[in-house]
């Protein structure tokens, strides 16, 4: 079985009480729960890893390296300027999908450029939880 990780950045754990018309209602414990279930569906086994602190997400992808065989990362606000998180990234070589619950590209200008899309494989955007779905599929093809 196969083994990936999911990474949600700063502020994730508070889907389903912060704007609510741009996250939705569904708390983030339960789509954490669907996620996994998606994962086992897909023959994997998944882990997921939350935190608001940069340097903690960093040390994160850097351990995933020899332990994991692909990621899915939605890197919150931190995907429009951290380029330690994207050296982090580039630093391993697993792949990474990036996803965003919300469609980074009908929001704020500032949302619209990530820093962390030329070192993953693919951006899935918009789709609300199903991006991490998407990204487990994505990860389930480019596995074979």
């Amino acid at each position: 079985m196969k083994k990936v990780l999911v990474i949600l950045g700063p502020n994730l754990n508070m889907v389903g009480v912060r704007e609510k018309g741009v996250y939705g209602t569904e708390t983030a414990e339960s789509i954490n729960q669907q996620i996994l279930e998606k994962a086992k569906s897909l023959d994997f086994e998944c882990d997921i890893f939350q935190s608001n602190h940069e340097g903690d997400l960093i040390d994160k992808i850097h351990s995933a390296l020899g332990v994991y065989e692909g990621v899915v990362i939605n890197a919150g606000a931190l995907t429009h300027y951290s380029y330690a998180l994207r050296d982090a990234i580039a630093s391993v070589n697993i792949p990474f999908v990036e996803v965003h619950m919300s469609n980074i590209h009908k929001r704020e200008e500032f949302r619209h450029h990530s820093v962390i899309a030329p070192v993953c494989v693919g951006q899935i955007a918009g789709f609300g939880k199903h991006v991490y779905f998407l990204g487990l599929e994505a990860l389930k093809e480019l596995m074979v």
